[in-house]
């Protein structure tokens, strides 16, 4: 029975938010597929939440070789002085639970991501409450172009989720469920974007990964494919007000056991 049950727990860490666990950075790599530097920068200013590690700090050397400013807001002295290091990156210390920091944090960018997930305080989730205040602050500051990263298992993809998987992470996913439904319900003046990936990996990125708009996707995919993805569809149209699983169909996963295809979203 611990056995099982350490199992279980090691398939749901692969699911754990996006900025909680450690990675490596491997910013140029070489791999003979297109990356998401190879597109001109759309926006010029793009506000990051969640970027001190993990996909979030992979989206910033992204965002950075693309062409675009940074401003990401931190929490620690330690991601300041390593964000600010970095030519075109504004590190702002704060804490993403507090609304007036996020809003002094995203005035003036044209874009916001979001990778939000994992801490929480006087019972209250980053997942929830503080994607929750990169929208409202987008929102009513005229950032209308948000791009949210949660997690497969969240709102209509949640029988994509293996049950165990879902059983330990469903309070996280009921949390970044709800932030989804106010980007979604509330915001109807922004252009959005929903990325959920699956089973998360930290391994150099293959450039074989997908967006899928099936909500039953599910796999496993490197975390600096996740941050490739995030960026190219900040900058495609027609990613706008649509929600995507990503995965990587060419990695074996436990979450996909019988070995599903789903249809790849093409960006432009």
């Amino acid at each position: 029975m611990k056995l099982i049950f350490c199992s279980i727990l090691a398939s749901a860490a692969a699911f754990v938010p996006v900025s909680q666990q450690a990675f490596t950075r491997r910013p140029f790599l070489s791999n003979g597929h297109e990356s998401s530097s190879a597109l001109c920068a759309k926006y010029k200013k793009v506000f990051v939440a969640g970027g001190s590690k993990g996909v979030g700090r992979s989206i910033i050397d992204k965002l950075v070789v693309e062409g675009s400013e940074v401003v990401a807001l931190v929490r620690s002295d330690e991601a300041v002085a390593d964000l600010s290091s970095i030519d075109g990156v504004t590190a702002i210390k704060g804490d993403a639970f507090d609304y007036k920091t996020v809003e002094g944090a995203i005035d003036g960018c044209d874009a916001a991501i979001t990778t939000l997930g994992g801490s929480v305080e006087d019972n209250k989730r980053i997942d929830y409450t503080g994607n929750n205040n990169v929208i409202e602050a987008a929102g009513i500051l005229g950032c209308t172009r948000v791009v949210l990263v949660t997690s497969v298992g969240c709102g209509d993809s949640k029988e994509a989720a293996p049950p165990s998987v879902f059983e330990v992470l469903k309070e996280v996913l009921a949390a970044k469920t709800k932030a989804e439904n106010v980007l979604i319900k509330y915001y109807t003046n922004m252009n959005w974007t929903i990325i959920r990936p699956g089973g998360l990996i930290s391994e150099p990125m293959t450039g074989r990964a997908i967006l899928t708009a099936d909500k039953m996707g599910i796999g496993s995919i490197h975390r600096e494919d996740v941050a490739d993805l995030t960026v190219k569809a900040l900058s495609a149209p027609n990613t706008e007000r649509k929600i995507f699983a990503a995965i990587d169909p060419t990695l074996s996963s436990t979450a996909n056991a019988e070995g599903k295809t789903f249809e790849p979203f093409e960006l432009n």
